[in-house]
Protein backbone atom coordinates (compact mmCIF):
# COMPACT_ATOMS: atom_id res chain seq x y z
CA UNK A 1 0.00 0.00 0.00
CA UNK A 2 1.46 3.28 -0.69
CA UNK A 3 2.25 6.10 2.03
CA UNK A 4 0.30 9.22 2.38
CA UNK A 5 1.73 12.10 3.95
CA UNK A 6 -0.63 13.99 6.68
CA UNK A 7 -1.59 17.38 8.20
CA UNK A 8 -4.17 18.07 10.39
CA UNK A 9 -6.01 19.09 13.74
CA UNK A 10 -7.53 17.30 16.62
CA UNK A 11 -10.86 17.98 18.22
CA UNK A 12 -8.83 20.46 20.83
CA UNK A 13 -7.48 22.24 17.72
CA UNK A 14 -3.98 20.71 18.56
CA UNK A 15 -1.72 20.51 15.05
CA UNK A 16 -0.71 16.90 13.93
CA UNK A 17 1.48 15.26 11.36
CA UNK A 18 2.21 12.24 10.33
CA UNK A 19 2.82 9.41 7.96
CA UNK A 20 0.04 6.19 7.14
CA UNK A 21 -0.04 3.63 5.16
CA UNK A 22 -3.71 3.42 3.25
CA UNK A 23 -5.08 1.88 -0.43
CA UNK A 24 -6.58 5.78 -1.20
CA UNK A 25 -6.56 9.40 0.28
CA UNK A 26 -10.21 8.83 0.64
CA UNK A 27 -9.08 5.82 2.87
CA UNK A 28 -6.68 7.86 4.21
CA UNK A 29 -8.97 10.45 5.21
CA UNK A 30 -11.68 8.17 6.41
CA UNK A 31 -8.94 6.71 9.15
CA UNK A 32 -8.23 9.67 10.20
CA UNK A 33 -12.14 10.71 10.72
CA UNK A 34 -12.49 7.35 12.96
CA UNK A 35 -8.78 8.67 14.62
CA UNK A 36 -11.21 12.39 15.13
CA UNK A 37 -8.60 13.57 13.30
CA UNK A 38 -9.93 17.18 10.82
CA UNK A 39 -7.05 17.16 7.49
CA UNK A 40 -5.68 20.05 6.10
CA UNK A 41 -3.19 18.68 3.78
CA UNK A 42 -2.64 15.30 2.05
CA UNK A 43 0.14 14.36 0.06
CA UNK A 44 1.29 11.11 -1.38
CA UNK A 45 4.57 9.79 -0.35
CA UNK A 46 7.82 9.87 -3.07
CA UNK A 47 8.61 6.31 -3.21
CA UNK A 48 11.98 5.91 -2.37
CA UNK A 49 14.78 3.35 -4.67
CA UNK A 50 16.92 1.21 -2.60
CA UNK A 51 18.62 -1.95 -3.31
CA UNK A 52 19.23 -4.70 -0.35
CA UNK A 53 19.59 -8.00 0.69
CA UNK A 54 17.09 -9.28 3.28
CA UNK A 55 15.56 -6.93 5.15
CA UNK A 56 18.46 -5.33 7.72
CA UNK A 57 17.00 -6.71 10.65
CA UNK A 58 18.22 -9.15 13.16
CA UNK A 59 16.17 -11.70 15.17
CA UNK A 60 17.47 -11.24 18.39
CA UNK A 61 16.41 -7.07 17.46
CA UNK A 62 13.17 -8.72 17.01
CA UNK A 63 13.13 -10.79 20.02
CA UNK A 64 15.07 -7.23 22.31
CA UNK A 65 12.20 -5.04 20.88
CA UNK A 66 9.45 -7.42 21.99
CA UNK A 67 10.97 -7.97 25.37
CA UNK A 68 11.47 -4.25 26.45
CA UNK A 69 8.07 -3.86 24.19
CA UNK A 70 5.96 -6.15 26.53
CA UNK A 71 7.57 -4.56 29.90
CA UNK A 72 6.68 -0.96 29.11
CA UNK A 73 3.07 -2.06 27.79
CA UNK A 74 3.25 -3.91 31.62
CA UNK A 75 4.25 -0.86 32.87
CA UNK A 76 1.13 1.26 31.89
CA UNK A 77 2.53 3.66 29.46
CA UNK A 78 0.79 4.34 26.32
CA UNK A 79 1.41 2.62 23.28
CA UNK A 80 2.73 5.32 20.92
CA UNK A 81 4.91 6.21 23.77
CA UNK A 82 6.53 3.55 24.16
CA UNK A 83 6.86 2.76 20.39
CA UNK A 84 8.18 6.43 20.68
CA UNK A 85 10.91 5.04 23.38
CA UNK A 86 11.76 1.95 21.69
CA UNK A 87 12.43 3.77 18.27
CA UNK A 88 15.07 6.37 20.08
CA UNK A 89 16.64 3.92 21.55
CA UNK A 90 16.86 0.39 19.08
CA UNK A 91 20.39 0.36 17.31
CA UNK A 92 18.80 -1.32 14.05
CA UNK A 93 18.47 1.54 11.05
CA UNK A 94 16.24 -0.51 9.67
CA UNK A 95 14.41 -1.29 12.84
CA UNK A 96 14.16 1.98 13.58
CA UNK A 97 12.21 2.81 10.28
CA UNK A 98 9.88 0.51 10.97
CA UNK A 99 9.04 1.28 14.21
CA UNK A 100 8.36 4.75 13.18
CA UNK A 101 6.22 3.32 10.18
CA UNK A 102 4.28 1.56 12.74
CA UNK A 103 3.88 4.60 15.37
CA UNK A 104 2.65 7.01 12.76
CA UNK A 105 -0.37 4.09 11.51
CA UNK A 106 -0.68 3.28 15.24
CA UNK A 107 -1.62 7.10 15.23
CA UNK A 108 -3.51 7.01 12.06
CA UNK A 109 -5.79 4.85 13.70
CA UNK A 110 -4.86 1.46 12.77
CA UNK A 111 -4.94 -1.71 15.65
CA UNK A 112 -1.08 -2.65 16.82
CA UNK A 113 -1.44 -5.81 14.40
CA UNK A 114 -2.75 -4.20 11.39
CA UNK A 115 0.40 -1.54 11.71
CA UNK A 116 2.97 -4.51 12.29
CA UNK A 117 1.09 -6.83 9.16
CA UNK A 118 2.34 -3.98 6.57
CA UNK A 119 6.13 -5.44 7.83
CA UNK A 120 5.94 -9.01 6.85
CA UNK A 121 9.80 -9.28 6.59
CA UNK A 122 10.33 -8.31 9.91
CA UNK A 123 7.04 -9.20 12.01
CA UNK A 124 5.96 -12.89 10.78
CA UNK A 125 2.31 -13.88 10.63
CA UNK A 126 2.62 -15.84 14.14
CA UNK A 127 3.97 -12.15 15.89
CA UNK A 128 0.51 -10.49 14.20
CA UNK A 129 -1.93 -13.32 14.74
CA UNK A 130 -0.33 -13.11 18.65
CA UNK A 131 -0.95 -9.50 18.53
CA UNK A 132 -4.38 -9.29 17.34
CA UNK A 133 -5.53 -11.79 19.51
CA UNK A 134 -3.84 -9.83 22.91
CA UNK A 135 -5.83 -6.82 21.58
CA UNK A 136 -8.68 -8.09 20.92
CA UNK A 137 -8.55 -10.21 24.51
CA UNK A 138 -7.35 -7.35 26.45
CA UNK A 139 -4.55 -8.87 26.90
CA UNK A 140 -1.30 -7.52 25.20
CA UNK A 141 0.93 -7.41 27.89
CA UNK A 142 0.17 -11.36 28.93
CA UNK A 143 0.32 -11.81 24.95
CA UNK A 144 3.88 -9.52 24.35
CA UNK A 145 5.39 -11.40 27.54
CA UNK A 146 4.58 -14.65 25.87
CA UNK A 147 5.35 -13.42 22.22
CA UNK A 148 8.71 -12.68 23.66
CA UNK A 149 9.71 -15.71 25.74
CA UNK A 150 8.73 -17.96 22.59
CA UNK A 151 11.20 -15.79 20.46
CA UNK A 152 13.85 -15.81 23.47
CA UNK A 153 13.87 -19.36 22.92
CA UNK A 154 13.34 -20.14 19.34
CA UNK A 155 16.49 -17.78 18.78
CA UNK A 156 18.99 -19.97 21.77
CA UNK A 157 17.40 -23.18 19.68
CA UNK A 158 19.11 -21.68 16.14
CA UNK A 159 22.12 -20.68 17.79
CA UNK A 160 22.66 -24.03 19.28
CA UNK A 161 21.54 -25.82 15.88
CA UNK A 162 23.63 -23.40 14.01
CA UNK A 163 26.43 -23.65 16.52
CA UNK A 164 26.82 -27.67 16.22
CA UNK A 165 26.68 -27.56 12.08
CA UNK A 166 29.51 -24.38 11.81
CA UNK A 167 31.98 -27.01 13.42
CA UNK A 168 31.26 -29.83 10.90
CA UNK A 169 31.37 -27.19 8.46
CA UNK A 170 34.60 -25.04 8.97
CA UNK A 171 36.47 -28.62 9.40
CA UNK A 172 35.22 -30.30 6.48
CA UNK A 173 35.94 -26.69 4.38
CA UNK A 174 39.61 -26.63 5.44
CA UNK A 175 40.56 -30.59 4.86
CA UNK A 176 39.15 -29.83 1.29
CA UNK A 177 41.20 -27.36 0.94
CA UNK A 178 44.17 -28.62 2.48
CA UNK A 179 43.66 -31.90 0.23
CA UNK A 180 43.06 -29.38 -3.22
CA UNK A 181 46.34 -27.52 -1.88
CA UNK A 182 48.98 -30.43 -1.85
CA UNK A 183 47.13 -32.32 -5.15
CA UNK A 184 47.54 -28.73 -7.20
CA UNK A 185 51.35 -27.56 -5.53
CA UNK A 186 53.31 -29.82 -3.46
CA UNK A 187 52.48 -33.39 -5.37
CA UNK A 188 53.78 -31.42 -9.14
CA UNK A 189 57.29 -31.48 -7.06
CA UNK A 190 57.13 -34.96 -6.36
CA UNK A 191 56.14 -35.76 -9.75
CA UNK A 192 58.89 -33.71 -11.58
CA UNK A 193 61.73 -35.66 -8.87
CA UNK A 194 60.02 -39.50 -9.77
CA UNK A 195 60.02 -38.46 -13.61
CA UNK A 196 64.13 -38.85 -13.41
CA UNK A 197 64.02 -41.99 -11.77
CA UNK A 198 63.25 -44.65 -14.90
CA UNK A 199 61.68 -47.13 -12.72
CA UNK A 200 57.94 -47.94 -12.21
CA UNK A 201 55.90 -46.14 -9.20
CA UNK A 202 53.58 -48.07 -6.50
CA UNK A 203 49.99 -48.27 -7.68
CA UNK A 204 49.33 -45.69 -4.52
CA UNK A 205 51.55 -43.29 -5.82
CA UNK A 206 50.61 -43.67 -9.39
CA UNK A 207 46.54 -42.97 -8.22
CA UNK A 208 47.89 -39.75 -6.13
CA UNK A 209 49.73 -38.48 -9.46
CA UNK A 210 46.58 -39.17 -11.78
CA UNK A 211 44.52 -37.26 -9.41
CA UNK A 212 47.08 -34.12 -9.17
CA UNK A 213 46.96 -34.20 -12.77
CA UNK A 214 43.51 -34.32 -13.50
CA UNK A 215 42.93 -31.79 -11.08
CA UNK A 216 45.52 -28.89 -12.48
CA UNK A 217 44.14 -30.31 -15.87
CA UNK A 218 40.74 -29.21 -15.16
CA UNK A 219 40.93 -27.07 -11.99
CA UNK A 220 38.67 -24.42 -13.78
CA UNK A 221 36.15 -27.06 -15.02
CA UNK A 222 36.37 -28.58 -11.37
CA UNK A 223 35.26 -25.04 -9.86
CA UNK A 224 32.66 -23.71 -12.65
CA UNK A 225 31.01 -27.60 -11.76
CA UNK A 226 31.01 -27.45 -8.22
CA UNK A 227 29.44 -23.82 -8.31
CA UNK A 228 27.06 -24.58 -10.56
CA UNK A 229 25.99 -27.66 -8.59
CA UNK A 230 25.48 -25.43 -5.87
CA UNK A 231 22.87 -23.03 -7.72
CA UNK A 232 21.61 -26.38 -9.09
CA UNK A 233 20.99 -27.13 -5.55
CA UNK A 234 19.61 -23.94 -4.23
CA UNK A 235 17.11 -24.11 -7.02
CA UNK A 236 16.43 -27.04 -6.77
CA UNK A 237 15.04 -26.98 -2.66
CA UNK A 238 13.26 -24.18 -3.86
CA UNK A 239 10.97 -26.39 -5.46
CA UNK A 240 8.05 -28.04 -3.43
CA UNK A 241 9.74 -31.52 -4.27
CA UNK A 242 13.24 -30.48 -3.96
CA UNK A 243 12.42 -29.08 -0.40
CA UNK A 244 10.83 -32.29 0.65
CA UNK A 245 13.21 -34.69 -0.61
CA UNK A 246 16.19 -32.87 1.11
CA UNK A 247 14.82 -32.05 4.30
CA UNK A 248 13.94 -35.94 4.85
CA UNK A 249 17.84 -36.45 3.71
CA UNK A 250 18.78 -34.10 6.26
CA UNK A 251 16.33 -35.51 9.10
CA UNK A 252 17.72 -39.61 8.27
CA UNK A 253 21.56 -38.19 7.86
CA UNK A 254 23.80 -40.03 10.48
CA UNK A 255 24.15 -37.92 13.51
CA UNK A 256 23.42 -34.65 12.12
CA UNK A 257 19.49 -36.37 11.57
CA UNK A 258 19.12 -37.00 15.11
CA UNK A 259 20.00 -32.90 16.18
CA UNK A 260 17.71 -31.52 13.17
CA UNK A 261 14.84 -33.81 14.41
CA UNK A 262 14.78 -33.05 17.60
CA UNK A 263 15.11 -28.77 17.29
CA UNK A 264 12.02 -29.26 14.32
CA UNK A 265 9.63 -30.92 17.31
CA UNK A 266 10.75 -28.60 19.71
CA UNK A 267 10.01 -25.70 16.99
CA UNK A 268 6.73 -27.33 16.66
CA UNK A 269 5.49 -27.78 19.86
CA UNK A 270 6.55 -24.11 21.07
CA UNK A 271 4.77 -22.24 18.36
CA UNK A 272 1.71 -24.35 18.53
CA UNK A 273 1.57 -24.18 22.16
CA UNK A 274 2.32 -20.78 22.06
CA UNK A 275 -0.33 -20.10 19.89
CA UNK A 276 -3.06 -21.60 21.39
CA UNK A 277 -2.25 -20.45 24.58
CA UNK A 278 -2.56 -17.02 23.28
CA UNK A 279 -6.05 -17.22 22.28
CA UNK A 280 -5.42 -17.99 18.24
CA UNK A 281 -8.22 -20.77 17.30
CA UNK A 282 -6.42 -24.52 16.34
CA UNK A 283 -6.97 -24.31 12.92
CA UNK A 284 -5.44 -20.88 12.48
CA UNK A 285 -2.53 -21.92 14.94
CA UNK A 286 -2.11 -25.41 12.58
CA UNK A 287 -1.60 -23.13 9.46
CA UNK A 288 0.93 -20.55 11.15
CA UNK A 289 3.22 -23.37 12.79
CA UNK A 290 3.32 -25.48 9.10
CA UNK A 291 4.33 -22.05 7.60
CA UNK A 292 6.68 -21.60 10.12
CA UNK A 293 7.86 -25.50 10.53
CA UNK A 294 11.40 -24.95 8.79
CA UNK A 295 11.16 -28.42 7.24
CA UNK A 296 8.89 -29.43 4.91
CA UNK A 297 7.70 -33.01 6.20
CA UNK A 298 6.68 -31.50 9.09
CA UNK A 299 5.30 -28.42 7.54
CA UNK A 300 3.49 -31.37 5.53
CA UNK A 301 2.55 -33.46 8.23
CA UNK A 302 0.77 -30.33 9.88
CA UNK A 303 -0.90 -29.83 7.09
CA UNK A 304 -2.54 -33.15 6.83
CA UNK A 305 -3.38 -32.52 10.48
CA UNK A 306 -5.49 -29.21 9.70
CA UNK A 307 -7.41 -31.98 7.00
CA UNK A 308 -8.17 -34.59 10.05
CA UNK A 309 -9.49 -31.74 12.12
CA UNK A 310 -11.87 -30.12 9.28
CA UNK A 311 -12.92 -33.68 9.10
CA UNK A 312 -13.71 -34.52 12.62
CA UNK A 313 -10.61 -36.64 13.79
CA UNK A 314 -7.66 -36.08 15.98
CA UNK A 315 -4.30 -34.30 14.62
CA UNK A 316 -2.29 -36.88 16.26
CA UNK A 317 -2.29 -39.96 13.15
CA UNK A 318 -0.97 -37.54 10.36
CA UNK A 319 2.10 -36.44 12.76
CA UNK A 320 2.49 -40.09 13.66
CA UNK A 321 2.70 -40.48 10.01
CA UNK A 322 5.05 -38.21 9.32
CA UNK A 323 7.99 -40.52 10.91
CA UNK A 324 9.28 -37.53 12.53
CA UNK A 325 7.26 -37.49 15.16
CA UNK A 326 8.15 -39.86 18.16
CA UNK A 327 5.30 -42.32 19.78
CA UNK A 328 5.88 -40.03 23.59
CA UNK A 329 5.08 -37.20 21.37
CA UNK A 330 2.09 -38.35 19.83
CA UNK A 331 0.64 -39.90 23.15
CA UNK A 332 1.21 -36.72 24.96
CA UNK A 333 0.03 -34.66 22.09
CA UNK A 334 -3.40 -36.92 22.06
CA UNK A 335 -3.78 -36.81 25.78
CA UNK A 336 -3.94 -32.95 25.44
CA UNK A 337 -6.89 -32.93 22.78
CA UNK A 338 -8.65 -35.03 25.06
CA UNK A 339 -8.29 -33.39 28.77
CA UNK A 340 -8.39 -30.01 27.07
CA UNK A 341 -4.73 -28.86 27.85
CA UNK A 342 -3.34 -28.94 24.50
CA UNK A 343 -1.01 -25.95 24.74
CA UNK A 344 -0.12 -26.78 28.44
CA UNK A 345 1.07 -30.20 26.89
CA UNK A 346 2.83 -28.85 23.37
CA UNK A 347 5.02 -26.29 25.68
CA UNK A 348 5.88 -29.35 28.20
CA UNK A 349 7.19 -31.52 24.64
CA UNK A 350 9.08 -28.45 24.25
CA UNK A 351 10.81 -27.72 27.12
CA UNK A 352 11.35 -31.34 27.09
CA UNK A 353 13.26 -30.93 23.41
CA UNK A 354 15.16 -28.09 24.21
CA UNK A 355 16.70 -30.31 26.76
CA UNK A 356 17.52 -33.10 24.25
CA UNK A 357 18.59 -30.94 21.96
CA UNK A 358 21.05 -29.57 24.28
CA UNK A 359 22.25 -33.08 24.93
CA UNK A 360 22.45 -33.85 21.16
CA UNK A 361 24.63 -30.93 20.53
CA UNK A 362 26.68 -32.15 23.17
CA UNK A 363 26.74 -35.45 21.85
CA UNK A 364 26.83 -34.27 17.83
CA UNK A 365 30.26 -32.30 18.88
CA UNK A 366 32.09 -34.98 20.71
CA UNK A 367 31.56 -37.70 18.25
CA UNK A 368 32.27 -35.25 15.04
CA UNK A 369 35.66 -34.17 16.12
CA UNK A 370 37.40 -37.61 16.46
CA UNK A 371 35.80 -38.89 13.05
CA UNK A 372 36.94 -35.56 11.34
CA UNK A 373 40.62 -35.62 12.90
CA UNK A 374 40.60 -39.09 11.56
CA UNK A 375 39.30 -38.78 8.10
CA UNK A 376 41.82 -35.99 8.04
CA UNK A 377 44.55 -38.27 9.03
CA UNK A 378 43.93 -40.49 6.77
CA UNK A 379 43.37 -38.63 3.76
CA UNK A 380 46.25 -35.88 3.89
CA UNK A 381 48.32 -38.84 5.44
CA UNK A 382 47.82 -41.28 2.55
CA UNK A 383 48.65 -39.28 -0.15
CA UNK A 384 52.14 -38.27 2.03
CA UNK A 385 53.12 -42.02 2.49
CA UNK A 386 51.85 -42.40 -1.50
CA UNK A 387 54.27 -39.83 -2.38
CA UNK A 388 57.47 -41.53 -0.16
CA UNK A 389 56.72 -44.84 -1.34
CA UNK A 390 59.52 -44.54 -4.29
CA UNK A 391 61.65 -43.55 -1.99
CA UNK A 392 61.51 -46.06 0.32
CA UNK A 393 61.66 -48.51 -2.20
CA UNK A 394 64.60 -46.59 -3.58
CA UNK A 395 66.42 -47.28 -0.15
CA UNK A 396 65.79 -50.84 0.28
CA UNK A 397 67.74 -50.99 -3.39
CA UNK A 398 70.29 -48.98 -2.57
CA UNK A 399 70.81 -50.72 0.70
Amino acid sequence: MPNFEYKGKTMGGAPVAGVVSAKSRQDLERILRQNRILVTSVRKKPTQISIKIGTGVKRQDISRFTRQFATMIGSGLPMIQCLEILAAQVESTELRKVINQIKDSVQGGSTLADALARHPKVFDQLYTNMVEAGEVGGALDVILNRLAVYREKADALIRKVKGAMMYPIVISVVATGVTIAMLTFIVPVFAKMFAGLGSELPMPTLVVLGISNFLQANFLYFIVGLVGLLIGYRFYVKTPGGRLAADRVYINFPMLGTLIRKSAISRFSRTLGTLLSSGVSILDALEITAKTAGNRVVHDAIKRSIISIAEGDTITNPLKESGVFPPMVTQMIAVGEKTGGLDEMLNKIADFYDEEVDAAVSALTSIIEPVVIVVMGVVIGGMLIAMYLPMFDIIGKIG
